[in-house]
């Protein structure tokens, strides 16, 4: 019988000897815990980044190794799986199915590209606004699937008018422009993408006494960041990828049609729409929103205790009303039902609850605190430069690897290295995690960009030029906002280490 072993084979044995070699010689004698918590993050990131088990089962491993190791207990482990952040997207994701059920999506996709006229600019920008507003508060995959057939039916169009060959080009750069803008709309919006719920949770875990990353207060900080990288990947696609022809109407004809054939707002789109407009204001004037001098109350004041209200309750509160209004058009029905709710993403919930935990278990077992202390001596770096490094280390990381996962490594270690330096975790943290919505290069940096590298109708290189751009321009533009906008949306003053974030720097 002939044995052959695939890459991911070799992963799979390999792995597991290294991290247990690495625990038996014990590099770091007078830290052991360190050197187990290093070994299993070693296990985990190698088993995440080359899929040799299912990532999902990968997310489970803390459950196993973290007792048996000495990590932390089984039950804490177990703990970290489910918080208010899981419930967050849960309940997000149960609207976001609501409306791709009830077609409300493709309405409002349709009305948003209408607005935006028949031009070649006029079309991009329409798409790629449309797309990233959407991946604000739907999965950026989901995003991109919706609005891959709609832009291939407007380019055809164009095409018996213009000609193929004269948009072979533009295609191109169209086709970029939803992938891109599926990631940069993702920014905007704490539930828009998973790195921004992982850093809530691991700051939360790490720094119980920090103040809390509000909904409201992270839309103010990042809206600036979405619009100037927004405007600059229009602006970079349309220069490369421009079209020697102006559009004749054939997209505002082609756009009509199809809203046509969608009918008249329905009952239950009307409410969906509703729910949903009341799921956003919600969690955005839920705390006070404060920026400078002023500042907005919150509707949480009027109960007892606000602070015992989380986004979590307000996404289940929305979710759950989903479940009990009736829908006119299917009688005995609701507005959603469990057998479209089951769609909900599973693994990267579990995903969710390995970082989560494996951040618990890197602060308990002294690493993240090893790793901060190993990396002061950058202390002197000026600060815009330290953010730039920083978000450079997370931007270029998620070409190749799953920006979830990274995240969840790469933020506690983020987190020692600002305690080892003195500054504010926050000030490294925040535009780190931005960062990972950076990767425009590959086709295996995000899942929109894999989308429509599958499409076949582009080629890698079609992407690394402008992926490169707007990798650079992204970090350049995080870190500036970070540092003369973020600092005063989360009141933060860099040469001062807070109060809340003193912790031992290494606790085996």
């Amino acid at each position: 019988m002939k044995i052959s072993f695939s890459q991911k084979s070799v992963t799979l044995y390999l792995l597991p000897l290294l991290a247990l070699i690495l625990i038996i010689v014990n590099p770091l004698e007078e830290y052991p815990s360190v050197t187990r918590m290093m070994a299993v993050v070693f296990l985990m990131a190698g088993w995440w980044i080359s899929e040799a088990v299912p990532i999902a089962i990968t997310s489970l491993i803390p459950i196993i190794l973290f007792p048996v190791l000495g990590i932390m207990d089984g039950g804490q482990t177990a703990m970290q799986y489910f918080n208010d952040v899981i419930f967050l997207f849960m309940g997000g994701f149960i609207i976001a199915l609501a409306l791709e059920k009830w077609d409300l999506h493709l309405r409002i996709a349709y009305r948003a590209l209408l607005f935006f006229g028949s031009k070649p600019f006029r079309i991009l920008l329409g798409f790629m606004v449309t797309s990233s507003a959407l991946s604000m508060w739907i999965s950026n995959t989901a995003t991109a699937i919706l609005m891959f057939p709609i832009a291939l039916s407007v380019i055809r169009e164009m095409e018996h008018i213009h000609g193929k060959e004269n948009l072979v080009r533009f295609k191109i750069g169209l086709l970029l422009g939803i992938a891109y803008s599926c990631s940069i709309g993702g920014i905007a919006t704490l539930i828009g993408t998973p790195p921004n719920l992982a850093l809530v949770a691991i700051f939360e875990k790490m720094y119980p006494d920090g103040p809390s990353i509000s909904f409201g207060n992270w839309m103010i900080f990042a809206l600036p960041v979405y619009i100037l990288q927004l405007g600059m990947a229009a602006l970079v696609l349309f220069t490369l990828f421009s079209p020697p022809v102006q559009s004749r109407g054939a997209f505002r004809k082609y756009i009509k049609e199809e809203h046509a054939k969608l009918g008249k707002t329905t009952y239950e789109q009307k409410w969906i729409f509703f729910l949903f407009m009341m799921f956003a204001l919600l969690l955005i004037f839920k705390n006070d929103l404060s920026v400078g001098r002023i500042t907005l109350p919150g509707w949480s004041r009027i109960f007892r205790n606000p602070e015992f209200l989380k986004d979590g309750t307000i996404a289940i509160l929305i979710a759950t009303m989903l479940f009990i209004i009736p829908s006119l058009t299917q009688p005995g029905n609701r507005l959603m039902d469990w057998q479209s709710a089951v769609k909900l993403p599973w693994g990267i919930i579990l995903l969710f609850g390995g970082g989560f935990a494996l951040a618990k278990g890197s602060v308990e077992s002294g690493l993240t605190g090893w790793l901060g202390g190993l990396m002061s001596g950058l202390a002197d770096t000026p600060p815009l430069v330290f953010i730039g490094i920083n978000a450079s280390l997370m931007a270029f990381l998620t070409e190749f690897t799953s920006n979830i996962s990274t995240s969840q490594i790469l933020l506690p270690v983020i987190a020692a290295l600002s305690e080892s330096v003195r500054i504010n975790p926050l000030f490294l943290m925040i535009p780190v995690t931005v960062a990972s919505s950076f990767a425009f290069m590959l086709p295996i940096a995000t899942p929109p960009n894999a989308i429509i590298f599958g499409s076949g109708h582009l080629r890698i290189r079609n992407m690394i030029l402008p992926g490169l751009i707007l990798n650079i321009t992204g970090i350049i533009i995080v870190s500036i906002v970070m540092y003369f906008w973020g600092t005063t949306v989360f009141e933060i003053e860099p040469s001062q280490f807070p109060n809340w974030a003193i912790r031992d720097l290494i606790n085996p």
